[in-house]
C-alpha cells in the first residue's frame, strides 16, 4: 500500500512539473523580432530584455541591425518586435511618423537620466574661459577648433538619420553658428577616434555626445572635457521643450529616457512580455561600464553575451523580480 502511495506520489509531482513550466512559459512557441541601430553599444541593453523574454519561453531571434526611421516602421508594421533604446525626446519625430501611440507600447522607463550636449578640453576651456557653445561665434574662438583650416571649428556631430542632426543642426541656426562652425557628419565611432587623437596630441576638440556611451568613461567630463552650455533652449520643429536643468545648466538637450518600444498590437496579446517591458530598469552607469570594456576590445558577440549573463548574475534577484511580474500579469 505505501509503494502505491509513494509510487503515485511521484507520478503527481512527475506530471506536475511540465504543467507547472507551460504555465510559467506564457511567451511559449511565440517568435520575438529584436532590432537595434547599428551602434553596436546598444546590443547590450537589447540581449538583456531578450533573455528576460526567453525565459519568459519566447523564441528570440537574432538582433538585426537598421536604422531607426527603419526600425519604427518595422515594428509599426508588425516586421519586427521590439527596439530597447526607444530616446524620449530624441526620437520624437520617428515615433510619430511611425503611428505614434496608435502604432507603439511604450510603457515604463528602461533607462533614465540620459545626458547629451556639448564638450570641448578643458585645457582650452580654461586657457579662453570658454564655457557656452555661443563664445563660437566669434571667429577667433571657433578658428581654435579648426581641424581643416577652413576657419571654422570643426564639431564632431552625429550621423546622418539620427535623431541628433536635426538638433545640432537647429541648434547652429538658432545661435547663429552656422558661418563659424561646421557640423561634421559621418560615422560616428570612426569621427570619435580621430577626436579623440587629436586630444591625445593635444589639440583642442569640439564634439557632441550622449550617456550612456563609453565616451564619458574616456573622456570623463571634469577631468579632461568640459559640458558647454547653450545660451536659451531650443528644440527642432518649434518644439517647446525646456531645456535647462534643475542645476540652472543648460546642455541645450533635456534629460532623455529611454524605454522598451513594440508594437502594440503584439503587446495587447502579450501581457507578459508588455509587464516585463514596463518594469525592466537599467542604470546608466552600468552600461557605460559595459561600453567602456568594448571599446577596450571586448567587443565580439561572444563578449557581449558574456557581458550580458555576467550583468544578470549579478543583478538575478531584480531579473527574476521582473520575470516574476511578468508571470503574474500572464495569469490575470
Amino acid at each position: 500500500m505505501k509503494k502505491s502511495i509513494i509510487l503515485a506520489t511521484a507520478l503527481t509531482t512527475l506530471f506536475a512539473v511540465p504543467l507547472a513550466n507551460a504555465e510559467n512559459l506564457p511567451g511559449k512557441g511565440i517568435k520575438v523580432s529584436p532590432v537595434q541601430s547599428t551602434i553596436s553599444e546598444e546590443t547590450f541593453q537589447t540581449l538583456i530584455v531578450a533573455k528576460a523574454l526567453e525565459k519568459l519561453g519566447y523564441e528570440v531571434e537574432p538582433i538585426k541591425e537598421v536604422d531607426y526611421n527603419v526600425a519604427y516602421a518595422s515594428i509599426a508594421n508588425g516586421d519586427a518586435t521590439y527596439l530597447a533604446v526607444s530616446w524620449v525626446p530624441l526620437h520624437n519625430a520617428q515615433y510619430e511618423s511611425a503611428g505614434g501611440d496608435k502604432a507603439f507600447y511604450r510603457q515604463g522607463d528602461y533607462v533614465v537620466n540620459a545626458a547629451q550636449g556639448y564638450l570641448i578640453d578643458k585645457k582650452t576651456a580654461q586657457k579662453y574661459n570658454i564655457t557656452n557653445i555661443e563664445q563660437l561665434k566669434d571667429p577667433k574662438i571657433a578658428k581654435l577648433f579648426d581641424s581643416n583650416g577652413n576657419g571654422k571649428a570643426d564639431l564632431t556631430g552625429c550621423n546622418p538619420g539620427w535623431g541628433c542632426e536635426a538638433a545640432i543642426n537647429n541648434h547652429l541656426k538658432a545661435y547663429g553658428l552656422e558661418k563659424t562652425v561646421e557640423h561634421n557628419q559621418g560615422n560616428y565611432s570612426a569621427m570619435m577616434a580621430d577626436t579623440i587623437t587629436r586630444y591625445k596630441e593635444g589639440k583642442p576638440i569640439l564634439y557632441y555626445t550622449w550617456t550612456p556611451y563609453w565616451i564619458g568613461d574616456v573622456l570623463k567630463p571634469g577631468r579632461d572635457v568640459t559640458w558647454l552650455d547653450v545660451p536659451f533652449s531650443s528644440m527642432p520643429n518649434g518644439e517647446k521643450t525646456e531645456t535647462k536643468l534643475p542645476n540652472g545648466k543648460n546642455y541645450g538637450f533635456p534629460p532623455s529616457t529611454m524605454h522598451i518600444v513594440a508594437n502594440k498590437k503584439w503587446a495587447q496579446e502579450n501581457p507578459a512580455a508588455a509587464k516585463l517591458f514596463e518594469v525592466m530598469k537599467l542604470p546608466v552607469a552600468d552600461i557605460n561600464a559595459q561600453n567602456l570594456r568594448m571599446h577596450n576590445g571586448q567587443s565580439s558577440q561572444a563578449d557581449i553575451q558574456r557581458h550580458t549573463d555576467a550583468w544578470i548574475k549579478a543583478h538575478q534577484s531584480t531579473f527574476d523580480g521582473w520575470i516574476e511580474q511578468a508571470r503574474q500579469a500572464a495569469n490575470k
